[in-house]
């Protein structure tokens, strides 16, 4: 049973409900992946796994929707540059390959 963090009465309250989230962050970082995977598919060489306007645009996106959720902007846009970091590696090795 789901519980909000300030009806939560001791830590181990708190973990149960941070194991959750950890879960359904993983649930959906996994399909956020499978979208990634199909990108490189789509695309033809590895110079178009960079996008500088498309990671602006995905990254205002994440700034705006953690500033209205009470997450602080910066820490929602390291994690972004992350992800985005790593997408653009998997992308650029992935059309290496398929070009050799």
């Amino acid at each position: 049973m789901t519980k909000a963090a300030a009806d939560c009465d001791n830590m181990d309250e708190v973990r149960v409900e941070i194991d959750r989230i950890d879960a359904a962050l993983i649930d959906l970082m996994a399909e956020r992946w499978d979208y990634v995977d199909r990108a490189w598919q789509l695309k033809t060489s590895p110079a178009e796994a960079t996008v500088p306007w498309r990671i602006q645009q995905v990254i205002d996106k994440v700034r705006s929707r953690a500033e209205a959720g009470g997450l602080p902007p910066s820490l929602a846009e390291a994690l972004w540059r992350q992800l985005i970091g790593w997408g653009i590696q998997y992308e650029e090795e992935k059309l290496r390959d398929r070009h050799k």
